[in-house]
């Protein structure tokens, strides 16, 4: 039993080291799965469990494969170009500008779409905005990266991470701005006064103002009215309790035939560019989450949790650090539905269950593999020519994410 516990500890471990480095460049999915499939192999997980953890995920594929559609019609249809020039022209030729302009677009991205969204919708089009504006494209795509995680707890649906975690059952928005307003401020505004700090000397000097605008195609406007409908959706969605992937699977795909139909383009042809290795990557991790809950570490963690009940405050700022750090280690996705999970058993102080969010979502903004969003943004930059390697990454998340995380905590605690 100590061997099985140690050898599936260690497979998980291995599993989440590889997704982080990337050996031989591959892949991210490449390792997650080969985890899983490992675990199978030695007998460590029956493949009935596997299943069923692989199932728990169905809602998160379908939210991804909308938002990946939502994304690579728009791309395909000029919008991202289209929304790149207006930003260069409002910049007025200053890089400083235009790093105001993208961070407060991914504000609301983020705020109305997720943190996934930011990362597959909006880096497209900061990087076009880069390009024609002549601007190192690297503090803005920093900025995209950031403000997926940063703005993730103003809205419920800012990140699934929030509706996983609170186990589907959301407190009414009244009580969510009570909580959080404060909070997501702090997470907002520190990392965009580190981050311009930080990356100072790449943003001096000045950028192309005489940048040519083209019309925005029928087929760009449908995709962009695609976007507001699903942002909408989201909203109503969210307001009822209601889970967020099938609707946003069914817009994207809406979206992508409709757009099809007036470019007499097959939607084949463009679903077959979206970086599909995004969804095994998501099940092998769901895979190995539920091999360490086999193991019984989520009833340590749950028995944990409960000891904050005798000292809250003390219990949520503990808790929220520690998971926030731990995000970075194996990935806030499977940190969360092992949080979430813990969190089910054990019901702790709300303040408790609010700090774990807060830790889960902010905490990734410190490495590449953070979180799902930050991957998503690697593989959506990758496919630009650009890429960020793990120790470039961390030296913007140390600066950024530890005050941030502090600042954001310190504010829920002082609400009480």
């Amino acid at each position: 039993m100590i061997l099985g516990v140690g050898a599936t500890w260690g497979i998980c471990a291995a599993a989440t080291a590889a997704v982080i480095a990337r050996p031989f460049r591959w892949p991210e999915a490449i390792w997650a799965v080969a985890g899983a499939a490992l675990l199978l192999a030695l007998g460590l997980m029956p493949w009935q469990a596997a299943l069923g953890a692989v199932a728990k995920g169905g809602d998160v594929y379908l939210f991804l494969i909308g938002m990946m559609l939502l994304s690579e019609t728009a791309r395909e249809q000029g919008l991202f170009d289209w929304v790149a020039a207006a930003a260069a022209a409002h910049a007025r030729g200053s890089p400083r500008r235009l790093f105001a302009l993208v961070y407060a677009t991914g504000i609301v991205t983020t705020t109305f779409l997720s943190n996934d969204a930011t990362a597959v919708v909006l880096t497209p089009a900061v990087y076009a905005a880069a390009r024609k504006a002549k601007a190192d494209p690297l503090p803005l795509l920093f900025a995209c990266a950031l403000i997926a995680n940063a703005a993730s707890f103003v809205l419920p649906i800012s990140n699934p991470a929030n509706l996983v975690l609170y186990g589907g059952k959301m407190p009414p928005l009244g009580e969510w701005f009570g909580s959080f307003a404060l909070p997501s401020l702090a997470a907002i505004g520190v990392p965009f006064v580190a981050l311009r700090w930080a990356e100072r000397a790449r943003l001096t000097g000045s950028c192309a103002t005489d940048v040519a605008r083209t019309p925005l195609s029928a087929g760009g406007r449908t995709a962009l009215a695609g976007i507001a409908a699903t942002a909408l959706l989201l909203l109503v969605m969210s307001a009822r309790d209601l889970p967020l992937g099938l609707p946003t699977c069914v817009a994207g795909v809406a979206t992508l035939l409709l757009v099809g139909a007036l470019a007499r383009r097959s939607p084949l042809a463009l679903a077959r560019q979206v970086s599909w290795s995004v969804l095994p990557l998501v099940a092998g991790l769901f895979v190995l989450v539920e091999a360490l809950d086999r193991t019984g570490v989520i009833a340590q963690v749950a028995a944990a949790l409960r000891t904050t009940a005798a000292d809250p405050v003390r219990g949520a700022a503990l808790a929220g650090t520690v998971l926030a750090f731990v995000s970075n280690l194996m990935n806030n996705l499977p940190a969360g539905l092992v949080a979430s999970t813990a969190v089910a058993q054990a019901h702790p102080p709300r303040l408790v269950v609010d700090a774990l969010l807060i830790g889960v979502d902010l905490g990734p903004n410190l490495s590449i593999t953070g979180s799902l969003a930050t991957i998503l943004w690697l593989q959506a930059i990758r496919r630009e020519g650009e890429d960020v390697g793990f120790w470039r990454f961390l030296k913007v998340g140390a600066v950024t994410m530890i005050p941030a995380l502090a600042a954001a905590l310190g504010a829920r605690l002082l609400i009480g």
